[in-house]
């Protein structure tokens, strides 16, 4: 019987594919839903720790997803040493704090840029509390999403919020500490829908620029207008030195933040292979990949399993890409055969390489069947009654 291995090139990508890793949001295994409802299920985390404990889950039948994703105040505790021995306990790491200031009620015309200088000293003081935190989790970035912006002309003056974004990541900029990173996502619209004040890649690398080394663009797949070719935005901040970390998910209008390659896995595979050919997975890389989606009606914790998947199989087609071939046929001006040499890729079936690939090492070849047979959901839904889930705002 011929390997199928050998006849894709499929052993020459595992040592890249070994690096493969994607973070994963404790949030993620929270309720969550619609602007207009919130769904609660069964064994749904009440604490950090049991977030943590659902999140190292997944990593335990994928091997993809060795950290976890904090978002500061709903992660909150006493001690975050006692959390992070709590989590390396069950084979993960804390990762990326995220920061929150979208729900405060001083926020309701803005955080970092507000014109008001209390408003402004709140939210700067709040990130400097995570920067605290981040002290004792061991995490390296601090990523700032903000809802600041106006829904009107004329509403606020455009230009002193920049003046004073700039200000106020320039005073938690100067507190990072060595070995950590300031990470400036962005959003095109929602929850303003005139001006958003950090609204594309342009505008956080213009801020981050500013700032310096330590200050890096984080690009969520979900956040850009239709059409909008992220590829070509991951290919050119991986240029320019200042891709930071990914947020992944999936859209079919807006910022639907479905799992990673459910409406489009060809879009997925494209980003991917700009991720490789910026050098996003070798092994100096300090590209973070991580998810942020919410799981509205499916389970959470095949839901992150699923996920992780579908990053690991476009990741494995994008490494299986001819680029010889590639190269040669965009040399002589070859329209048609470049991109034959892209969909053949894409079309590649790795799948059953990943199986015999993962139980290589030691992990099931199916992890979402051997998650569904561990009992895992039916366990927590006996053991976590009573007590408040968590969920947005908790």
């Amino acid at each position: 019987m011929t390997d199928p291995s050998a006849a894709t090139g499929f052993s020459s990508i595992t040592d890249t594919l070994d690096r493969l890793a994607i973070e994963v949001p404790s949030w993620a295994y929270g309720n969550s839903g619609t602007r207009f409802r919130v769904f609660g299920t069964p064994g749904t985390p009440r604490t950090v720790e049991e977030k943590i404990a659902d999140a190292a889950q997944v990593h335990a039948h994928t091997g993809l997803a060795p950290s976890v994703a904090l978002h500061i105040p709903w992660d909150k505790t006493d001690d975050y040493t006692a959390l992070r021995e709590y989590a390396e306990g069950l084979g993960v790491r804390l990762g990326t704090v995220n920061s929150n200031t979208f729900q405060d009620e001083a926020y309701k015309f803005g955080s970092l840029t507000s014109a008001d200088d209390a408003v402004r000293q709140q939210a700067v003081d709040h990130h400097l509390e995570c920067l605290e935190i981040m002290g004792r989790t061991g995490s390296r970035d601090l990523k700032i999403w903000l809802a600041d912006g106006a829904n009107y002309p004329g509403q606020n003056d455009l230009r002193q919020r920049q003046d004073t974004l700039a200000e106020s990541l320039r005073t938690i900029y100067d507190q990072l500490d060595d070995g950590q990173r300031l990470v400036l996502e962005y959003k095109f619209f929602e929850p303003a829908f005139y001006s958003t004040d950090v609204p594309d890649w342009g505008t956080s690398y213009a801020h981050v620029s500013a700032l310096g080394e330590k200050a890096m663009v984080c690009l969520d797949t979900g956040h850009h207008a239709p059409g909008t070719n992220i590829e070509f935005i991951v290919a050119q901040l991986l240029r320019l030195g200042k891709l930071g970390s990914f947020d992944f998910n999936s859209r079919f209008y807006a910022d639907d933040d479905l799992i990673v390659g459910a409406a489009d896995p060809y879009q997925l595979f494209r980003i991917v292979v700009e991720v490789i050919r910026g050098g996003g997975l070798d092994a100096d890389s300090e590209v973070a990949l991580m998810l942020d989606q919410c799981h509205n009606i499916e389970e959470k914790v095949p839901g992150q399993i699923r996920s992780v998947l579908n990053v690991q199989e476009m990741t494995a087609k994008a490494l299986l890409l001819d680029r010889e071939a590639l190269a040669q046929a965009q040399a002589d001006n070859d329209v048609l055969a470049a991109n034959q040499v892209f969909m053949d890729a894409f079309f590649t079936d790795v799948r059953s390489d990943l199986a015999a690939y993962r139980e290589e090492r030691g992990l099931p070849g199916d992890p979402m069947a051997a998650f569904r047979e561990s009992g895992y959901l039916d366990r927590i839904a006996a053991d976590r009654v009573g007590g408040t889930q968590s969920g947005w705002g908790a």
